[in-house]
């Protein structure tokens, strides 16, 4: 009967050491090719727990800033499946990548590793693989205006300006990142596609702190391949906007301080 028992127990503990869940990728490897610059490639691993314990994601971290994880968050249950997925900057970065993220769970393999890799192509790359009708067939990106001045703004104000921008093209318009040499330039949300024939109104968010006459060119970057788009920020930038700004002294205007 001890005997019997021992064996029960043992079969217990096997049984309990079994319970776990089983992340099951499709593909841990996903290859976008060609991607054009300024597009985020975005793809999702499904994967499948074909354990026998819920699985919950404790974390998905990438190899790098320029991709951002996101992943099903909720347990889950044996036979469920869900998402890990990849999203991949693509502005700024032409040429090869090879990313990876590492995702940790509590399952039977607490690490499991994707790759995700492709080769960014600039406009001129992507343009010259177009014929004429193939590129009439695309977006096209038009602005109501090329400029707009702030007029007289405070050190570490950030206002904004508001640019209509129509995609008079043939496919949705997809606006990605916005540069800037300053690196002061960016939406206040991110835009949602438009598509052919209509219109939309992107907010431009300007944070300048150098004092002086500014003047910054802001390129638009999208999936527009007849070219990125280009327009000019002006601003005065003052230290307060609210002391006086010139003081007569000895019959001459100086600065006030």
């Amino acid at each position: 009967m001890k005997h019997l028992f021992s064996l029960l127990v043992a079969l217990l503990v096997a049984a309990a050491s079994h319970a776990q869940g089983v992340l099951q990728f499709e593909k841990d490897l996903h290859d976008f090719g060609n991607v054009p610059e300024g597009t985020m490639a975005t793809y999702e691993f499904k994967f499948k727990n074909t354990g026998n314990q819920p699985v919950i994601i404790a974390n998905v971290q990438a190899s790098c800033g320029c991709t951002t994880p996101d992943w099903t968050k909720t347990p889950v249950m044996p036979g469920k499946s869900g998402i890990v997925k990849a999203v991949y900057s693509s502005a700024g970065r032409p040429g090869i990548f090879n990313k990876t993220v590492t995702v940790t769970s509590n399952a039977a393999a607490p690490s499991t590793v994707l790759t995700i890799k492709g080769n960014v192509l600039n406009k001129d790359q992507i343009k010259a693989t177009l014929t004429p009708a193939q590129l009439a067939q695309g977006p096209k990106l038009t602005l109501d205006r090329a400029s707009h001045d702030f007029g007289k703004m405070e050190a570490g104000q950030t206002p904004s300006a508001r640019f209509t921008v129509k995609n008079t093209g043939k496919q949705d318009l997809i606006l990605s990142a916005v540069q800037s040499q300053c690196y002061c330039v960016g939406y206040k949300a991110a835009p949602a596609p438009i598509k052919p024939g209509q219109s939309a109104t992107v907010e431009l968010v300007y944070n300048q702190r150098k004092l002086g006459q500014q003047q910054e060119v802001v390129t638009l970057t999208s999936n527009d391949m007849h070219g990125d788009t280009k327009l000019t920020l002006k601003a005065t930038v003052v230290q307060d906007l609210n002391a006086g700004s010139m003081v007569k002294e000895s019959g001459a205007s100086v600065p006030f301080k």
